[in-house]
């Protein structure tokens, strides 16, 4: 009888596979209340990792970490009438606290624009105090009908970014290179996903925005993930909260924002790009382990592959020491094999003798024997060409599953059959996108025919990106 696969094949259920490598690569588990989960060590190993890469990109934009209150007195949403109408559906108020009815009810943090706003009003005075560049990392709750591990959970790690500036053009401007500069430059790099820079059109603006860029991703299964948003919020905010400077030329003016935030939905994201029939398959430089070093069995193999691990954490590495030689290897290797470690570096007794290691990489597959003395200078090398390969794979697969089309059928057609479509918009317009709707297909941004991101919805040449999504 052939055994029984560990994971259910993307081919057969591609939900149900992702659901499979969440539980056995032990990333994170359901929480006790609906919608909520449990990150564990090792998943959080990777979103720690999102951080680290991510937080010295915000601050070489300038940007500094400041923390507000998970709470926000319900009167200030209400205060920018689009965006409390965006919200509303998704927000978890408060009612009672400490046996007694408040007398306001106060929100659980969806976003933070209108209490950031609050303080904004207050801290900028003058032309000099701007532009005002702020960051938080946080968590937020909107309450989610449809909860999927990591994608949709009604309470999920992030980050948010809020600022002020003087113009229109400085705002506009400093929103692009976050979309640019810190967002695709660490998901291309970093999380190695080809992503697609755009822009939302109105349907799929923030609520309370007067411009969305977006950085969308193909999936495995050809469905499309918005991975991150970057919103120019013209001056209604400004508005609501009277956020204003006094101008060089000594008049009043309201400041210019913009708002912009990546999630642990980015986990997701890299599960469902990346992951395979074998499990997770982690970029070498996202990974927190990038090499674990294995003792197959025997008490001189486990003090070797100890020395060999400290020598190659001093070479940078970043290396965990399996030595567990009382759990079988093979057991262990699947699981690590599940986790999506790049390199396993193997060593059992013959290993010992002929002083050689099995490289086994995760990423293109395959095993080869090396010399233990090679390995510190040949790793580096080895985890840039996965890294590589893995932005290849990802690359080709949104080239060979995107088709340019020119009716309404034929992008609902290519979208319903796993893939996405290229129409101009102004061959769909708002009336084709609210028909695709109805089908459970949306556009998922605006691109210029060169593939940039176009000034506006209704630039000369300006394409629509549409499929199914996530």
């Amino acid at each position: 009888m052939a055994k029984a696969p560990v994971l259910t094949p993307q081919a057969e259920d591609f939900p149900r596979w992702y659901q499979d490598l969440i539980n056995k690569a032990e990333l994170a588990d359901n929480g006790p209340v609906r919608g909520t989960m449990v990150i564990r060590p090792y998943g959080y190993g990777l979103w720690e990792r999102m951080q680290q890469e991510m937080d010295v990109r915000i601050k070489d934009a300038g940007a500094q970490n400041a923390y507000f209150p998970l709470f926000i007195p319900q009167s200030y949403l209400t205060r920018e009438a689009q965006h409390v109408e965006g919200f509303a559906p998704e927000l978890a108020v408060v009612t009672h606290g400490g046996g007694k009815e408040l007398e306001e009810p106060v929100v659980v943090r969806p976003t933070s624009e209108t209490i950031v706003n609050e303080y904004f009003s207050k801290w900028v005075q003058s032309y000099r105090d701007l532009p005002l560049l702020i960051n938080q990392w946080a968590n937020v709750v909107r309450w989610e009908m449809r909860p999927r591990v990591f994608l949709r959970t009604s309470e999920f790690l992030w980050q948010e970014g809020h600022t002020a500036h003087a113009t229109y053009e400085d705002a506009r401007d400093y929103a692009a290179r976050i979309h640019r500069d810190v967002y695709a430059d660490f998901m291309i790099n970093v999380l190695g996903i080809d992503v697609v820079l755009g822009r939302k059109t109105a349907k799929e603006r923030f609520a309370g925005a007067i411009n969305t860029l977006t950085l969308e991703g193909m999936m495995g299964d050809g469905k499309a993930l918005q991975m991150g948003t970057s919103h120019e919020l013209g001056t209604n905010f400004a508005k609501a909260f009277n956020t204003q400077y006094l101008s060089r030329d000594g008049k009043q003016e309201l400041v210019w924002q913009t708002s912009w935030g990546v999630s642990t939905r980015m986990v997701g994201g890299l599960i469902m790009s990346h992951g395979d029939d074998n499990g997770l398959r982690v970029p070498p430089r996202l990974a927190a382990v990038q090499v674990v070093v294995m003792a197959i069995k025997g008490d001189e193999a486990v003090t070797k592959v100890r020395e060999l691990g400290d020598r190659l954490k001093a070479a940078g590495l970043r290396v965990q020491v399996d030595d567990r030689v009382d759990t079988p290897f093979g057991r262990r290797a699947v699981d690590w094999e599940l986790k999506g470690v790049p390199v396993r570096i193997e060593i059992g007794p013959r290993d010992l003798e002929a002083g050689t290691a099995m490289l086994a990489r995760r990423i293109p597959g395959g095993k080869e024997p090396v010399s233990v003395e090679q390995l510190a200078e040949l790793l580096p090398t080895v985890l840039e060409e996965d890294q590589a390969l893995l932005l290849r794979e990802s690359r080709e697969r949104r080239a060979s599953r995107t088709s340019d089309v020119t009716s309404l059928a034929e992008a609902a057609e290519a979208a319903n059959a796993g893939g996405w479509a290229r129409i101009p918009w102004s061959e769909l317009g708002p009336e084709g996108e609210a028909e695709l709707a109805q089908q459970a297909v949306s556009v998922r941004c605006l691109v210029a025919e060169d593939g940039s991101v176009p000034d506006s919805d209704d630039a000369p040449g300006t394409v629509a990106i549409v499929a199914r999504s996530y």
